[in-house]
């Protein structure tokens, strides 16, 4: 345990920042999976929700919660998942 007044406030503000980082991840992921879940099933929401993927995606990498190629990365895979879905029916 920090003995200093500065170090235990960043230890608290710390906590916080991860607290909510975890969070905002994990909503993140959420977004993710509920696309998968709707261009496997050939659902009519699927763009809507990747629409709203990407929002949160691009969100979260200018909040530096990820890294933005990783979102790029996890936008552009959900896109072309959803177009070969798209495709294929």
């Amino acid at each position: 345990m920090a003995n200093i007044k500065a170090a235990q406030k960043a230890m608290r503000s710390s906590r916080k920042r991860a607290d909510f980082n975890k969070s905002y991840k994990t909503s993140v992921k959420t977004a993710c999976k509920k696309v998968d879940v709707a261009t496997t099933a050939n659902d009519e929401n699927a763009v809507a929700l990747l629409k709203f993927a990407q929002s949160s995606l691009q969100k979260a990498a200018g909040k530096n919660i990820i890294k933005k190629q990783t979102a790029s990365r996890k936008i552009s895979r959900l896109t072309k998942k959803l177009n070969a879905a798209k495709a294929s029916t």
